[in-house]
């Protein structure tokens, strides 16, 4: 759970969101919206792989700044991912050494839990059973045991949005695919439940975090499951043509045992006066914003 640093929210004197892209730039809107200065830092910025990425952090930032490091090579999918993946919190956390900030803010992953056939809360067993889980779980033990800074840590489950750049099985690949009019493949009969979050949600969380100074953890999920199929059926019927959804051969066992719930009660203890976006009203937001930028 959290614990705020901050009852009355309280502007930052400035936000600097490191890895600003899909994820950090909701966040870097939804902070600037607010009136509040943020700095925008990608690797092109500041390469948190390169030598002496840590003395080059440092220098971008200042004792009253409040840092969101975002900034991962995701999904964590092998060794040599891992690897770089703690080499780029080993250059955060000699910045943060060198130049202690106000606060700090790590956007994580709900893999860092085991599974479970109830929903899972923040207390629930942080016990990954994928590389990227152990990778996050890795990066936030790293800033809370060599940080030095307060830290708030928020563990999103799946997140999607019209600008994600990536192209994974679920919401964001089934518009891609119904907008250019192909068939949409399920795995199996598409029969899993999972969460999704929709990115301005994790984005305002980030904010609202900010504001309070907020300390300890958090799960972003919305509490609602549903199957994959469910979601394409959603998904297709956006378009003016609908395309036909397939099921198809499994090649493996379902991810997460085919379930994975939460429980948000601890979202609305933190912020009573938040709400998460329902999935449909979600993705026909989505799909409005990747048609007007098609």
């Amino acid at each position: 759970m959290l614990t705020h640093g901050r009852e009355s929210p309280l502007d930052a004197a400035r936000v600097v969101v490191l890895g600003a892209g899909f994820i950090g730039g909701a966040a870097a809107d939804a902070i600037a919206g607010e009136g509040i200065a943020v700095e925008r830092l990608g690797r092109k910025a500041v390469d948190l792989l390169a030598d002496g990425a840590g003395d080059a952090l440092a220098k971008r930032l200042r004792a009253d700044d409040v840092l969101v490091v975002v900034a991962a090579e995701a999904p964590c999918k092998n060794g040599a991912m891992l690897e770089r993946n703690i080499r780029m919190m080993n250059a955060v956390v000699a910045a943060l050494r060198a130049r202690p900030v106000e606060h700090v803010i790590y956007v994580s992953s709900d893999a860092v839990y085991a599974d479970s056939a109830e929903p899972l809360t923040e207390a629930s067993c942080a016990e990954p059973g994928s590389l990227h889980g152990v990778m996050h779980l890795a990066r936030e033990r790293m800033l809370l045991d060599e940080g030095g800074v307060p830290v708030g840590i928020l563990r999103p489950t799946l997140v999607y949005g019209a600008d994600d750049p990536h192209n994974g099985y679920g919401p964001n690949r089934f518009r891609r695919l119904a907008q250019e009019g192909n068939e949409i493949v399920l795995f199996g009969e598409g029969e899993e439940r999972r969460d999704h979050v929709l990115v301005d949600d994790l984005g305002d969380l980030v904010r609202r975090m900010v504001v309070h100074r907020s300390t300890g953890v958090l799960n972003a999920a919305t509490g609602e499951v549903h199957s994959f199929r469910a979601i394409a059926e959603m998904v297709a019927g956006h378009v003016a043509s609908p395309p036909a959804i397939k099921g198809s051969p499994r090649s493996g066992p379902m991810p997460h045992n085919g379930y994975r719930p939460f429980d948000p009660a601890s979202t609305f203890r933190a912020f009573p006066d938040f709400s998460y976006t329902r999935l449909a009203d979600g993705l026909a937001l989505t799909h409005k914003r990747a048609a007007a930028t098609a």
